[in-house]
């Protein structure tokens, strides 16, 4: 018995070893979309010494993007070297030397392990690039999505490597969130979800996994109990104003949902909330909100806009 046992535990040892061989080791990440997701998402790569190359429509695009990244790093430095500026200086100048821009998507991929979609929340969009980046990426490569809202199931059917398809969800700011969701269709294999695990803890991040669910975790909590928010305003329960006290004082959260969703913008959650109620119409948590749809109407689409819930100078 014991014999076969320790059989049993070298077998399953000699399997977890073979499945761990078959992982890709991630080095070399093209990023599309050079916007604070993109440049932020591109910075922790750079950091953590992958090869990364950041792509974008213009020059003028990335270099502000580039230039983003450098006074993020410096900020970084600040608290990670503030007794060693020498390492610091280093650690910025290495970071950099990993990472390089393009306006040509077709023309990097060709030796990328991963690709990270960063760009507009458009499906059709979405799809037409990685339509284009499929004919040109080797087998191996990987893609995946940052979206937050979008099904990433549709995104895989536009290509032919569905089992190599995924999503990554960074939070913003990229630099400071801790977390990721890596999100596993239907069809991606286990091979890709566990080779996206290790790159999402090889950049510093915490990773957590969910199905391809409108939401994933986090927005699927949160955006529902921020729309709540809006209905209890809507019928005059409460104020806005003692609304978002309550959730600070009494629930602990560092932003009221009306602050909150001023920060995100009026018309991210909108999109967001009309997205998923097209999808389950009946859900009660996915109704849109007449509120919310006058103000985006109205452009009041919260700090961006100077405007929203609340009025900002």
């Amino acid at each position: 018995m014991a014999f076969a046992t320790r059989q049993f535990v070298r077998a399953a040892s000699s399997d977890a070893a073979t499945a761990a061989a078959k992982k890709l080791l991630i080095k070399h990440v093209t990023i599309i979309g050079g916007g604070l997701m993109g440049a932020g998402i591109a910075q922790v790569a750079a950091a953590s010494g992958h090869t990364v190359v950041l792509v974008d429509q213009s020059d003028e695009i990335l270099k502000k993007s580039t230039k983003g990244i450098e006074e993020s790093l410096k900020r970084v430095i600040k608290k990670k070297f503030a007794d060693k500026p020498e390492a610091g200086a280093e650690f910025i100048q290495k970071t950099l030397k990993n990472l390089t821009t393009s306006t040509d998507a077709a023309s990097v991929v060709h030796s990328t392990d991963l690709v990270i979609e960063a760009i507009v929340e458009n499906l059709e969009v979405k799809n037409k690039l990685f339509q284009t980046l499929d004919k040109f990426a080797p087998e191996h490569t990987i893609f995946a999505s940052n979206t937050s809202s979008l099904q990433i199931t549709k995104m895989a059917n536009a290509t032919t490597r569905q089992d190599r398809f995924g999503g990554l969800h960074f939070f913003n700011p990229v630099p400071m969130m801790k977390l990721v969701e890596v999100i596993k269709t239907p069809m991606t294999s286990q091979k890709t979800f566990e080779s996206l695990v290790d790159f999402s803890k090889a950049v510093g991040k915490s990773p957590v996994s969910c199905k391809d669910t409108p939401g994933f975790i986090v927005n699927r909590l949160l955006v529902p109990y921020m729309m709540e928010a809006v209905r209890l305003f809507e019928r005059g329960d409460a104020s806005k104003e003692d609304i978002d006290v309550a959730m600070k004082l009494g629930a602990g959260y560092p932003m009221g949902p009306f602050e909150l969703l001023d920060y995100v913008g009026l018309d991210t959650s909108k999109y967001i909330i009309d997205g998923w109620h097209s999808l389950e119409p009946n859900n009660p948590l996915f109704a849109p909100s007449p509120l919310l749809n006058k103000l985006v109407e109205e452009k009041k689409l919260g700090k961006k806009t100077g405007e929203g819930f609340y009025k900002y100078k």
